[in-house]
């Protein structure tokens, strides 16, 4: 008996009444005591308990299965469970959320094995858990549709010029990635600015910084800034304003009088270019850090020069793209070279589709997002007409 403050109680009232439920087994699951609490959760009287049920008996399908298969094994093995996510049924064929402990308490020539097991009402947890994952949802759905809307709208078309986008969101879970992309006129029906990025981090604070460094991307573009001046502006806008830093960035801009592509990448992977009868290769050239990376006392960011042939195919991708855990960067950029130098027919859609159809595999659970841009051979006469 345990006395003080005028209040008596027995070792025997805190069990009974105690905030969790207690039921002890033999070692074989069979029930043969339970206190109070336990029988007002289930319902369920000592009657219709001891060495009567099992306790894998009153759990739920799914819960009965896996306490026979793994729980009742690693007590064996252990002496202990802990913590375990169980739902018992009640008599009236509810669900109590539970979490389970046990001990297995070894025969000692006196007593007999048994397992004393505690139980925890986690209704309340389960109910705070499913909360949490429906603001997870919904925020992910916003961030879903905030990407989407930024990443809506015409890709430019004309003579000489065909671009396809292809874009294909990873697989861990419904988080949404950084990945982003645009294609835009600078001068309308001559010059193309062409942008592939990817932003630092998943979800909705991603797409916020995706959809500010797009808009900042053809802000400064339309200003006339060039490939390694418009980085270098870029370098300053992150620098203020925090989001983005340490994204990646490729920036081009396409004249289709001249053929000549300018491009400036920060961080990103390397573009890929093939002209006619020529092998695939990348674009070394016109590299740097990834953004607000670039010391800002340095020489202004370098920009490439590329002279292009009607039919030259340009892409612009993500890591997503290339990146595999079971096979190095330098093997998967490769795999990409040889893919193009083998499926270059086609229009651009088709070419775009095909690629990331072609670098699929199984270990790929990352966001893709690949621009195609085919010089057409009809801008060669646009270019004489221009001429003329």
């Amino acid at each position: 008996m345990i006395a003080g403050g005028g209040f008596e109680a027995t070792a025997e009232d805190f069990f009974e009444d105690a905030p969790v439920g207690y039921v002890t087994t033999r070692p074989d699951g069979t029930i043969i005591r339970v206190n109070r609490t336990f029988e007002s959760w289930t319902g369920l009287t000592r009657g219709d308990l001891v060495g009567v049920k099992r306790f894998a008996e009153l759990l739920s399908p799914g819960g009965r299965l896996f306490y026979e298969t793994h729980c009742g094994p690693l007590l064996g093995v252990q002496g202990s469970l802990r913590e375990i996510a169980l739902d018992v049924l009640r008599a009236d064929g509810s669900v109590l959320t539970t979490l389970v402990n046990s001990v297995l308490r070894p025969a000692d020539g006196r007593r007999p094995a048994v397992v004393n097991t505690s139980i925890f009402d986690a209704t309340e947890r389960r109910r705070y858990e499913q909360d949490l994952l429906a603001a997870r949802r919904r925020e992910e759905a916003i961030a879903r549709r905030l990407q989407l809307s930024m990443l809506s709208g015409d890709l430019p078309a004309g003579p000489g010029l065909g671009v396809a986008v292809a874009y294909h969101p990873g697989v861990r879970g419904l988080e949404v990635g950084g990945d982003w992309y645009d294609a835009f006129w600078l001068t309308e029906g001559e010059t193309a600015g062409l942008v592939v990025g990817d932003v630092v981090g998943r979800g909705l604070d991603a797409a916020a910084a995706m959809g500010q460094l797009r808009s900042a991307v053809r802000a400064l573009a339309l200003t006339g800034l060039g490939p390694g001046a418009l980085l270098g502006a870029l370098d300053a806008y992150v620098r203020r304003h925090g989001g983005g830093r340490m994204s990646t960035v490729v920036y081009a801009e396409l004249d289709l009088d001249s053929r000549e592509l300018r491009l400036a990448c920060a961080g990103h992977p390397p573009p890929l270019v093939a002209g006619p009868g020529e092998a695939a290769r990348f674009v070394w050239d016109g590299r740097s850090q990834p953004l607000a990376a670039h010391r800002s006392g340095a020489s202004g960011r370098p920009q490439a020069t590329v002279a292009l042939t009607p039919g030259s195919i340009l892409v612009l991708y993500t890591d997503g793209l290339v990146e595999r855990r079971s096979s190095s960067l330098v093997e998967g950029m490769e795999r990409l070279r040889s893919r193009l130098d083998g499926a270059r027919d086609g229009d651009p859609e088709t070419l775009a589709a095909g690629l990331v159809r072609g670098l699929d595999s199984p270990d790929h659970d990352d966001d893709v997002c690949l621009l195609a841009v085919r010089l057409t051979p009809d801008g060669a006469s646009r270019r004489s007409r221009r001429a003329a």
